[in-house]
């Protein structure tokens, strides 16, 4: 399927342009054309966290001096794709569209090897960036992780050869969401770490402290937990600047979120405010176009609200919520379902016992819910 080289099996990438594009080649090519994810490896603890930082850290280029892979219509179309492709995302899931955003990722691997006009090469470098962090999100929401990992590893890659730091520390963050979904936090705060050394923008610094406090909550560290949590209250108070479009989706109903799912974590340690307030924030403050987030907000606040010994309330929501959440084709969605049962299962009403059938029936019939 690939030329003799790229080991394919690690998330570690060669820090020279075509080798490493030879790479994504095989991992796309392994994706869409084999079924490999139960032989492809999980990336995780000293591995996990050197290849971050590995990546973050840049290293020697070595570009082609052909230029027929791009041209000024062939990145703007690129560009408007990747755009696309996120709205449609955050919008439905990624089940529908990630055979496509992969296949649009094997035909930028292929051009990359053609080679770049060293006047597009920070464009073309930048969307491809985008367009590998949705591959892995999109892979990731599909249960397939470790193949995730393989398009971030290249997303933060792509990022360092665009000179955009910061956006390779973006992607890091969505390396160490996948590790607090695993049940692996310690891993998740080691990505974090890195992360915060590296970050130098406003919005990121912001987004590493907000998800940073998130993964302390998650292991009931209260004070180190309202530290980070506090630090990106500040952050997003004192305004961000100018936020590039690839962490525009980080603000004040996305650290909401993260605060709302803390004191979920941190419930029956005395917090002062329960989370169905922060969840109910979150809702809010959400703009259009973000309908998946939304519905996980709505499926915590009425697990909350169950949590909370509120179980008409918790039951009312959860309805609304279930609603909305037929919608969706996302794992994450359904994983958010189970927190559901799981809080409603001391509950013995007609409107509960018809919560929890409709959520199992949902669950169950999610297309995307599959080990990997």
């Amino acid at each position: 399927m690939t030329t003799a080289g790229p080991t394919l099996d690690s998330i570690q990438l060669p820090l020279l342009t075509e080798t490493a594009a030879q790479t994504l080649a095989g991992w796309t090519q392994m994706d869409l054309f084999l079924d490999r994810r139960e032989t492809l490896k999980l990336a995780l603890g000293a591995p996990l966290i050197l290849a971050a930082e590995r990546m973050l850290g840049g290293g020697a280029r070595r570009l082609n001096r052909a230029t027929k892979g791009f041209d000024a219509d062939t990145t703007t179309a690129l560009e408007q794709l990747t755009a696309f492709f996120t709205k449609a995302d955050a919008s439905k899931g990624g089940g529908l569209y990630r055979s496509a955003i992969v296949a649009q990722l094997a035909e930028i691997a292929r051009r990359i090897q053609d080679g770049v006009p060293a006047s597009l090469k920070a464009r073309v470098f930048a969307a491809t960036a985008d367009l590998a962090a949705l591959a892995g999100w999109v892979s990731h929401d599909c249960g397939r992780y470790a193949t995730a990992q393989r398009y971030w590893s290249y997303g933060i890659y792509a990022a360092s050869e665009a000179e955009q730091p910061d956006r390779g520390v973006e992607i890091v963050t969505r390396m160490s969401h996948q590790m607090i979904y695993l049940g692996q936090p310690q891993d998740a705060l080691g990505l974090l770490g890195v992360a915060a050394r590296k970050a130098t923008l406003p919005a990121t610094k912001a987004l590493v402290a907000s998800q940073t406090g998130r993964v302390h909550a998650a292991l009931g560290d209260v004070q180190r937990a309202e530290r980070h949590l506090g630090a990106a209250d500040e952050l997003l108070a004192a305004r961000l600047g100018d936020v590039p479009e690839w962490v525009a989706y980080f603000d004040a109903a996305e650290h909401a979120g993260a605060r709302a799912v803390s004191a979920r974590d941190l419930a029956g340690i005395g917090r002062p405010r329960r989370a169905s307030g922060y969840f109910t924030d979150a809702i809010a403050l959400r703009r259009p176009g973000f309908e998946r987030v939304e519905v996980m907000d709505r499926i915590g606040l009425a697990a909350a609200l169950f949590t909370e010994n509120e179980p008409e309330r918790g039951a009312a929501a959860a309805h609304q919520a279930l609603e909305e959440a037929a919608r969706i084709d996302s794992t994450l969605v359904a994983s958010r379902l189970n927190t559901l049962l799981d809080a409603a299962r001391r509950y013995r009403t007609a409107a509960v016992d018809e919560v929890r059938t409709r959520a199992k029936d949902l669950a169950a019939a999610r297309p995307t819910t599959v080990a990997a």
